[in-house]
């Protein structure tokens, strides 16, 4: 049986999900590799490393949740996907010039963290715009096959990616992941409604 197709926007939607998953699994533990193997650190920083960088992050991505229901949500989405590329990008470069430490590692996972919480709050939104409703049951199965099936893939190759490259080049990686994503929301086009302007106090 034929897959149903849901649109070209839908298609360019869910291209950005997948290579921007995929590549957040693929990079999932370079951070804290990162801080062992090129950083030096003990236990107790990648730990704190680990913990730090999701927590703050969830906890900044509150006040952002008020922002985002009252603003176009393929540009929040854009913005936290070039957010996340900057970020990333920065360790390499930091790398290159000798100047990496463990709190740009902390500063970059914090800023990852609220990215990925912002774009996720976007993404449902967006969706529900972009495809009719008798479609939604489909278009959120694929997409959750697609985090699964990154779930699974992703940290096996991105195991192999950081013994053959290195965890500095396999987040470059990651970066560029986000970067395509970016390009694939561009190309959704933008035909998204304006938003609810928000309630008078």
């Amino acid at each position: 049986m034929a897959q149903r197709s849901l649109g070209r926007g839908f298609g360019w939607l869910w291209g950005a999900y997948a290579v921007s998953t995929f590549g957040t699994w693929l990079a999932f533990d370079a951070l804290q590799v990162i801080a062992v193997l090129v950083l030096h650190a003990g236990a107790l920083e990648v730990a704190a490393l680990a913990a730090t960088g999701p927590a703050v992050g969830a906890l900044a991505a509150v006040p952002l949740g008020p922002w985002v229901e009252f603003r176009r949500k393929r540009p929040v989405m854009i913005g936290a996907d070039l957010l996340r590329c900057v970020a990333l990008l920065s360790i390499p470069a930091a790398y290159g010039l000798g100047l990496l430490g463990l709190g740009q590692l902390l500063v970059v996972s914090v800023l990852v963290a609220a990215a990925d919480i912002t774009f996720t709050a976007a993404s449902g939104a967006f969706l529900k715009g972009l495809v009719p409703r008798e479609d939604l049951l489909v278009a959120n199965g694929r997409f959750e096959s697609t985090m699964w099936s990154a779930t699974m893939v992703g940290p096996p190759l991105g195991g192999a990616a950081i013994g053959l490259f290195g965890p500095v080049v396999t987040v470059a990686a990651d970066a560029v992941s986000y970067l395509l994503s970016a390009l694939g929301l561009r190309a959704v086009g933008d035909g998204e409604p304006a938003p609810a302007a928000p309630a008078k106090a």
